[in-house]
């Protein structure tokens, strides 16, 4: 098991965050926590590839589309880029037990499911070696201040005020081996951040990307759990 990692501001004062501030529309601080816990080897071989999924049967507080999207996106390229087969080909492939109507609702659901032999052998076929499955979501909160806009003389608009809100995204994956039918780790990525709004006649929206810190500490972390040689090459700068 590895011990949560905080990347750490390097301004005094921001011990736990990550701060990139530009111009107009700048990037507010983020405080970002991964967690680790391996339980077998891996290592992805020669026309295997990996599927990530989430929950389909939707309901409020359920893992985003594009948050998955993102993931399999950022797996898919850039150093040490591993094989991604998509969401969509997978669930064509497999049809119907991965459709939304008949699709697994937890990581206890799935692991029934592909135990099946007939499902085994059809995601056999079609090169999967891991199922990546990812619970979580990113919810904001603790909205404060307020903004107020108006028409000047000549229909120039004015705001002013100060709107503010906390981010919080919290994502987990579970990693399953197909060939060895097992669980073969659990990954965790937190981002958190303040994002505000001032305006003196123009508004300008300080924002925490949390949700996009999330994706790629959690993609970063698939790379280096399924293939840990990976580990080896440098940190994303951000």
């Amino acid at each position: 098991m590895k011990f949560p990692h905080v990347t750490r501001c390097r301004k005094p004062g921001f011990a736990v965050a990550v701060c990139l501030v530009g111009g107009l529309g700048s990037v507010a601080c983020v405080q970002t926590t991964v967690q680790e816990v391996r339980q077998a080897d891996t290592r992805i071989g020669t026309g295997e590839s990996i599927v990530i999924l989430s929950r389909k049967h939707k309901t409020q507080g359920e893992t985003e589309d594009d948050f998955v999207t993102c993931v399999s996106d950022s797996v898919n390229s850039g150093d040490g880029a591993l094989p991604i087969l998509s969401e969509r080909e997978f669930v064509d492939a497999t049809f119907p037990w991965f459709e939304p109507r008949t699709a697994p609702l937890n990581m206890e659901d799935l692991a029934t499911v592909i135990n099946r032999p007939l499902i085994s052998r059809r995601i056999d076929e079609i090169g999967v070696r891991y199922l990546v499955w990812i619970e979580g979501t990113t919810e904001r909160t603790d909205e404060s201040g307020s903004l107020n806009c108006t028409f000047f003389s000549g229909g120039i608009p004015a705001c002013f005020g100060f709107l503010s809100w906390e981010s919080g995204s919290n994502y987990e994956a579970a990693v399953w081996d197909v060939e060895r039918g097992m669980t073969v780790g659990r990954l965790s990525s937190e981002a958190a951040g303040t994002s505000f709004v001032p305006a003196v006649v123009l508004p300008i929206p300080v924002i925490a990307p949390v949700r996009e810190k999330a994706c790629a500490n959690l993609s970063d972390q698939i790379k280096t759990f399924i293939h840990p040689d990976l580990s080896l090459l440098p940190p994303r700068e951000g």
